[in-house]
């Protein structure tokens, strides 16, 4: 996209600026998890100080639209619904919480090139590989869930871990690693032939499509998760609370 401002245009320059890059993050490409051009890069292409840009950048920073990491660079933030927990529980150990017995349809480990979504998660190049953990759960008389997870290689995991075993237990008790953070997309959408086919259901009926970014004790991305439940079969509650003042 080229970008340009109207010097004639008595609106200021850095407002100029926030307008463009307003127009700019709604690019699929930004969307996806793209860094936006740097400072130095708008400021050559705009022919305006790199003051000026900065004060646009750290308007849209305040207002959530963007996050601004050092040493990495600047994207557009993604919308989710945020949850923090003490006691953290994998699917596994919240199903025995709640008294719920889990089969194993299906369990793949694979590495692979992550998407270029996935890799901008993660902050690593898109050739570098990355552990991916396809699972299909769900009770005795059928599959009713369907994860797909990938993992930063910093985590360590080889492929070889006993994946049956509850997730988070696997990280914090093999490899000192806490999920700490997640954050969360969930929407309603029609199964495609593959999740059709993988949850029992027809093409076209809907599923429940939750998009998790998990990160570690640091904050840092730690898991990329997609997981695809029957609508049919599963009911996605949020709890909050009120607190006083």
């Amino acid at each position: 996209m080229h970008l340009t401002l109207d010097r004639r245009n008595p609106i200021p320059l850095h407002i100029q600026v926030e307008y463009l890059l307003r127009e700019l993050i709604e690019d699929p490409i930004y969307k996806n998890g793209k860094l936006l051009p740097n400072e130095m890069e708008l400021s050559k292409q705009l022919a305006i100080s790199r003051t000026t840009v900065r004060q646009a950048i750290n308007k849209l920073v305040y207002e959530g639209l963007l996050i601004r990491k050092k040493g990495v660079g600047t994207r557009v933030a993604t919308p989710s619904v945020s949850s923090k927990s003490q006691n953290w529980l994998s699917f596994s150990q919240e199903m025995q919480a709640r008294g719920i017995p889990i089969k194993n349809f299906e369990l793949h480990v694979s590495w692979v090139h992550p998407e270029e979504s996935i890799a901008n998660f993660f902050e690593i190049p898109p050739q570098r590989m990355v552990l991916k953990l396809e699972r299909l759960r769900g009770r005795e008389e059928g599959p009713f869930v369907y994860f797909v997870s990938y993992f930063h290689p910093r985590v360590g995991l080889t492929g070889e871990e006993d994946f049956k075993r509850p997730l988070y237990e696997i990280l914090e008790n093999d490899y000192s690693i806490v999920a700490q953070l997640s954050k969360e997309e969930i929407t309603a959408k029609g199964a495609d032939s593959t999740i059709a086919r993988k949850l029992e259901m027809k093409v076209g009926e809907p599923v429940l499509f939750r998009k998790r970014f998990v990160y570690d004790q640091g904050e840092r991305p730690l898991e990329y998760n997609l997981g695809y439940y029957r609508a049919d079969s599963f009911v996605y509650t949020v709890e909050s609370r009120r607190t006083q003042g």
